[in-house]
Formats: C-alpha cells, sequence, structure tokens
C-alpha cells in the first residue's frame, strides 16, 4: 500500500492550475488534476509531472455539472483502488474557473449562473462529495481572487463568487477541523496567464496598470502562485486553517 501523499487539483491543465500540478508533484505528492476540455494539455501536464518522478492522471471534469460528480469520484477512487490500494486522497485544490468581465447593467441572469455553478455551487458538491475520501490530517486548498478584496469595474459577479468562496473556506475549516483537515484560501492578484483570454498578459495598457498599483512592480506569473499552494499541501503548513493568503505582489495594498 502506498505511503505516497496525494493531491487532487481542478482545473490542472493550464496556468495556475499545472503551476500548482508541478510545485505539489516537486514536493514529493503524486498528483490527480482535471481538465474541461483540452486532453492534450493535460496529458502534457501529466508527463512533465511524471518526469519529476511522481505518479499522476488526467480526468476531464466539468465543474459545473453537479450531476456528473458521482462518476466523477467513482473514476477517482477505482483509480486509486487499482493503483495504490487505498481509495483517498489528501489534498483537495479546488482551482478550476473562468473569467467573467461584464458590467452589472450587462450582466445576463445566464452569465451569472454560470459564474454561480462554476465557483461556489461546483466548489461546494465537489468537496462535499470528495470529502470522504479525504485522509483525516489532510488538506484543502480553495482559490480566490485579489477581486475579493478590492473592486474593479467588470467583475461584480466573478468577485463577489470569490467572496463567498472565502466565506465558505472558513464553514469548511470550522466543520472539518474535528478531522484535523485544513482549509485555506490562496488568493492570486492579476496573473500573466490565458485566463480571461490572456487581458494582464496580453493588454500592454492592462499590464502596465497593474505593474503601477502593485508594490513589487509587475503583474504577477504562474510561478508566483503554484508554490504557494503547494507549501499549503506538505506538513509545513499543518498549523495554518482558516486563512486567507494574497498572493499579489502588494496589489492596490
Amino acid at each position: 500500500m502506498s505511503t505516497t501523499k496525494i493531491a487532487l487539483i481542478t482545473g490542472g491543465s493550464r496556468g495556475l492550475g499545472k503551476n500548482s500540478a508541478l510545485k505539489i508533484a516537486e514536493k514529493g505528492l503524486d498528483v490527480i488534476i482535471t481538465y474541461h476540455s483540452n486532453k492534450e494539455e493535460a496529458e502534457y501536464v501529466v508527463s512533465e509531472i511524471k518526469a519529476l518522478g511522481r505518479k499522476a492522471i488526467a480526468l476531464q471534469l466539468d465543474t459545473r455539472d453537479v450531476k456528473s460528480f458521482d462518476a466523477f469520484v467513482k473514476n477517482v477512487t477505482e483509480h486509486l483502488k487499482e493503483n495504490t490500494g487505498n481509495t483517498n486522497i489528501d489534498y483537495l485544490v479546488n482551482n478550476a474557473g473562468t473569467a467573467l468581465y461584464s458590467p452589472i447593467m450587462e450582466t445576463t441572469e445566464d452569465q451569472l449562473d454560470e459564474m454561480f455553478n462554476i465557483h461556489f455551487k461546483g466548489v461546494f458538491f465537489l468537496t462535499q462529495k470528495l470529502l470522504p475520501f479525504i485522509n483525516d490530517g489532510g488538506g484543502i486548498v480553495n482559490i480566490s481572487s485579489g477581486l475579493a478584496r478590492f473592486a474593479l469595474p467588470g467583475s461584480s459577479v466573478y468577485g463577489s463568487m470569490k467572496a463567498g468562496i472565502e466565506m465558505l473556506t472558513k464553514y469548511m475549516a470550522k466543520e472539518l477541523g474535528v478531522r484535523k483537515i485544513k482549509v485555506n484560501v490562496v488568493a492570486p492578484g492579476a496573473i500573466e496567464t490565458d485566463f480571461g483570454g490572456g487581458r494582464t498578459r496580453d493588454d500592454k495598457n492592462i499590464n502596465s496598470m497593474i505593474a503601477g498599483n502593485t508594490a513589487l512592480g509587475r503583474a504577477g506569473l504562474p510561478d508566483d502562485i503554484g508554490g504557494v499552494v503547494a507549501f499549503l499541501c506538505t506538513e509545513d503548513a499543518g498549523w495554518i486553517t482558516a486563512q486567507r493568503i494574497e498572493a499579489s505582489g502588494g496589489m492596490f495594498f
């Protein structure tokens, strides 16, 4: 029976999820990543993790589709049982998400519902479904955003959902403390990825605005975040729970 710890990361095929998966593997954990549609990218991440000497697998998951979660959990636990002799994981990183830039006056009900399903409802129920398979003493990392602390026009729905996740994290930490499961939030600032169509990375005006309002003088990079997530998936973070850790370089502090 394997004693290696295992982390499951949603949305691990690109961006912050990919970086977090690689950093977690560097800490000596085996990794399960999920992807929404790009299997090829996900399999490339798996190959990179395996090159680090860790085990990895990529599984398809639409975090909007709560009805698919039972089948997904069955896939995860069957894979683990076959390959480790156990059905359990140690860490869950709720990372999967999409952006929405829309003024309040222009936002539709369908847009709001989709963001709710991805960023709150999906996180809530995927965690609920996986809780019986998270080892006592393990941990959950929820990904939020600096937009839950400061406001930028057009991000009202996204920022509000992330604020909800931050409060949910506190409740999870309270209720799961009896099992010694730590639950924390990592809140990135603006990061240069393809998130939201790559605005932060590709729009020089937006990038310059962010750099000018960040204490460390630049927009963030995936490497600025993955290590923070990975740290929370180690014993070194064993006395940290119910905390919001913002990794934004001091953006709008």
